[in-house]
């Protein structure tokens, strides 16, 4: 498998000859299509340059406009192939990711298998719910799917008012103390923070019932189980908490080993290479959304946009 080290090399090899942006595009649609030619299906690469860029980098989340990015990349494909849905993201929004799995659902029906080479956390975890099946190796991790409201956790707001509440209510002393705290708790956002945990809690028990776990008479149950515990604000702790294979395992997940397959687990791991390799050497881009034969939107502290191989 070419390594970290070797892709670099090849990289810069190709610098020699071409433009350094293209030398990172060749190399990594290289690597990409060899991947597809092997699995014979469809593959997209959703990465985001989260771990290269600042907490206040724009446009590293998933959003809205990564709609435009999945039917550029989806146009023209033989959907009967199914899809494989490389995964590197911090997560985002849960309309988002919703809308994302709504359009690929009626595009390959539950035909949609995640792979995730690193990080797919909070909404990206919500998609690899979504998918019939999650592939991750040894350093692989998904997250809880806490929603987050404001940067707050909304599992961690509302259990502070109701522990403010509690306290309050035994000592009326107490209020001078949280008064301050919860004063900056407007009654809509708690009530928004409640109806975002019932959200993703809905939707990933819906995906998994109808996808990962169609036609299984212990469907409902088994997705329930998961939901609660990847939504355990408590039990979690964190909402950067790195869920990691074993663990997906023990919660009932079905998750495939990326190291059962050598020569898949290469290719795959080569594929993320050349994306962190883009996004590292790239310092403007913030994401890049690229199907098996090139299509690529890529986006910028600007703007998005697409290339087409070639």
């Amino acid at each position: 498998m070419p390594n970290w080290n070797s892709v670099l090399n090849e990289i810069n090899a190709a610098k020699i000859e071409i433009a350094s942006t293209s030398a990172l595009d060749l190399v990594r649609r290289k690597y990409i299509k060899r991947l597809s030619d092997y699995s014979k299906r469809n593959v997209i690469a959703y990465y985001s340059a989260w771990l290269q860029r600042g907490p206040n980098t724009p446009n590293l989340s998933i959003n809205d406009s990564d709609k435009n990015a999945f039917m550029a990349t989806v146009h023209g494909m033989d959907r009967n192939l199914g899809l494989d849905l490389i995964i590197h993201t911090p997560g985002g929004s849960i309309a988002a990711a919703e809308s994302i799995v709504d359009y690929l659902r009626r595009m390959f029906g539950t035909d949609v298998r995640a792979i995730v080479p690193q990080l797919a956390m909070s909404a990206g975890t919500m998609i690899s719910c979504a998918c019939k099946e999650i592939v991750m190796g040894k350093q692989s991790n998904i997250g809880p799917i806490d929603p987050q409201m404001n940067g707050m956790p909304a599992n961690g707001v509302l259990l502070e008012f109701e522990r403010a509440a509690k306290e309050v209510r035994s000592d009326p002393s107490r209020i001078a103390v949280w008064q301050p705290i919860i004063g900056k708790y407007h009654p809509s956002f708690l009530q928004e923070c409640s109806n975002a945990i019932a959200w993703s809690k809905s939707v990933v028990t819906e995906w998994l019932e109808s996808g990962m776990f169609g036609g299984d008479p212990k469907a409902k149950a088994k997705a329930k189980k998961i939901v609660r515990e990847l939504s355990n604000y408590s039990g979690m702790k964190n909402h950067g908490r790195h869920v990691h294979i074993d663990q997906c395992k023990k919660l009932g997940l079905k998750v495939t080993d990326l190291e059962a397959d050598q020569q898949f687990q290469d290719l795959v791991l080569t594929v993320h290479h050349a994306f962190m390799q883009t996004l590292g050497e790239a310092a403007h881009v913030t994401k890049i959304v690229e199907n098996h034969d090139g299509i690529a939107l890529v986006s910028s502290h600007a703007s998005p946009a697409t290339r087409n191989g070639g």
